[in-house]
């Protein structure tokens, strides 16, 4: 059994069990017909207002004229309980009723059409007023604007996260359905809804129903220093009607999910000009060589390759160290070929400048000491999140994103290392080619950077070179699809010397080979020295030479 306390509207019924002859349980449903009532001022026993409710809308800034106009009556309830009736009407026919007591309490006539308080005010309208309640319609009258009208019921609590409903099934808003013809006319709707968080919601469902490119919105100017005013009462009480006409007349567009202006970036754009968004020029890379090429822009997408054993994941490690000496930066980290301790020992080594065991290569540099590797140990926990699959299987690109943005919005980090691609598992459906694999999967990690403002660095290994000479490759040669360059933000190839007799085995080529931003880089290459002893790349001012020659594949 039910019944309807929230109003006095008086709706209850019940559901009543049977059993038919294969029994089963069925249930029959056994309520009150609610067929649409034909009702009267007389039969309501409605009044003019008294004094008392007249002084009560004029301490609202609401004249007696407008309530005239929009034959706003009483009724008495309970004795001498005298409430406020808003009388609903179709064509100057009252249709329905709406209560309400002092306490603020109201209530319906049950059984009675829902439709718009002040329908006959938006016939014809092409631009129409929609508020939340009865008083905020009469408050815009009191500003000039008539093609005004209120939902009877209120807001909800939160809009909905399913479907659309359909037509008949959309009981909340059977108004709209009921009021069609009268908003199909209307090429400018503007939702002003109250401040808060269900008036939001309602404005929300409007929109999705009534479509998004015909709305708009307004935005409630502050009462005091501190105070938002929460709806058009407000605005007229505290205000006055100049200050009501502003704001509809300062409406915006009602934003659509994924359609925007100019206008709606101009404090990022002026941010960008004055340059004062800090890190949208870029972060020097540590190597003055390198940074007239390539800086680290969060949100970017920076593809690093090069042939087996050049270096690659090296050089990232040295770039996010010396980022996070000059920046503060953190790291979540994808790397699949590096033991931790292997990985941890390379970071030490650059971070703390010292080996981390006894000299090797017949160097004579002393051994970081036990508090350095203390202190070593305590930046690693600081500086670095490792993303590592305990299990057999290989991690997807999805599962490393959700762990790389749970890193993001728990520890803050600013940027990713995946590290390489071919120890990603890459799933791909039967009916797609790996061209067209890759393109989505890339798609999907720049949405990731720019998303949560996170620079990835992307190693991939070239494809088997035939004929290889010992000349860097090129971006077009790694595996998989040509999409890893024709995707990136930027595209690097990390190059080593491995000709003795072609000069010095330390010698770095790092081939800048793609800058989607011309501010903050451009195509070319750097060259760094590489110290086997501790892991660091350094800047070197000039070429070394080897028995007159430049060094084969740096020139």
């Amino acid at each position: 059994m039910w019944s309807c306390f929230r109003a006095k509207c008086g709706w209850r019924g019940h559901m009543r069990a049977s059993i038919d002859g294969k029994g089963y349980n069925n249930f029959e449903k056994s309520s009150k017909v609610k067929s649409i009532r034909v009702i009267t001022e007389e039969m309501l026993y409605l009044q003019p207002l008294c004094d008392e409710l007249i002084t009560y809308f004029a301490e609202r800034m609401i004249s007696g004229e407008t309530l005239r106009r929009n034959a706003v009556m009483q009724r008495r309830y309970d004795g001498d309980q005298i409430v406020i009736a808003f009388t609903y009407r179709r064509n100057g026919k009252l249709v329905s009723c709406k209560y309400r007591d002092i306490q603020k309490k109201f209530w319906q006539e049950s059984n009675t059409e829902k439709i718009f308080y002040g329908l006959d005010d938006i016939k014809q309208a092409s631009d129409i007023i929609i508020v939340e309640g009865e008083i905020d319609k009469l408050s815009m009258e009191e500003a000039g604007y008539r093609n005004c009208v209120s939902v009877p019921d209120g807001a909800p609590s939160k809009v909905s996260k399913k479907r659309l409903p359909d037509q008949d099934q959309d009981t909340k808003y059977q108004y709209l359905w009921n009021c069609k013809e009268y908003l199909d006319q209307a090429s400018r709707i503007i939702l002003a809804t109250d401040a808060d968080a269900p008036g939001q919601a309602l404005a929300e469902e409007l929109a999705r129903r009534l479509g998004r490119e015909r709305c708009w919105r307004v935005r409630w100017p502050k009462r005091n220093d501190s105070d938002v005013c929460k709806d058009a009462n407000e605005v007229l009480m505290y205000l006055g009607p100049k200050a009501l006409r502003e704001v509809i007349e300062e409406a915006e567009l009602y934003p659509i999910r994924g359609l925007f202006k100019f206008s709606d970036y101009f404090d990022e754009i002026d941010a960008y000009y004055h340059c004062s968004m800090g890190y949208e020029l870029g972060v020097s890379t540590g190597w003055r060589a390198l940074n007239e090429l390539y800086k680290v822009v969060p949100g970017e997408l920076t593809i690093v390759t090069g042939v087996p054993n050049s270096g690659k994941s090296e050089w990232i490690d040295a770039l996010i160290c010396n980022i996070n000496e000059s920046e503060g930066w953190t790291f979540a980290l994808c790397s699949m070929e590096n033991k931790v301790r292997e990985h941890a020992r390379k970071l030490l080594e650059k971070h703390i400048k010292k080996p981390f065991f006894n000299a090797r290569y017949g160097a004579s540099v002393e051994r970081m000491s036990i508090e350095e590797f203390e202190q070593g140990k305590e930046w690693l926990s600081e500086t670095f999140h490792l993303i590592r699959c305990e299990d057999d299987c290989l991690p997807s690109i999805k599962w490393v994103l959700e762990l790389a943005k749970a890193a993001v919005l728990r520890h803050g980090v600013r940027g990713l290392v995946i590290d390489p691609y071919n120890e990603l598992d890459h799933q791909r459906p039967s009916n797609q080619t790996e061209t067209e694999y890759v393109s989505q999967m890339l798609t999907m990690v720049k949405r990731f950077a720019q998303h949560h403002a996170c620079h990835v660095w992307f190693v991939a290994h070239p494809k088997q070179l035939q004929h290889w000479v010992g000349g860097p490759p090129n971006l077009y040669d790694i595996s998989g699809s040509a999409h890893f360059i024709n995707k990136c933000d930027n595209g690097i190839v990390i190059h080593r010397n491995r000709d003795p007799e072609a000069g010095p085995l330390d010698g770095v080529q790092v081939c800048v080979r793609k800058v989607r931003n011309k501010v903050i880089g451009n195509i070319g290459d750097a060259f760094l020295a590489y110290s086997r002893v501790t892991g660091e790349f350094r800047d070197i001012d000039e070429l070394p030479k080897a028995n007159g020659r430049e060094i084969q594949g740096l020139t």
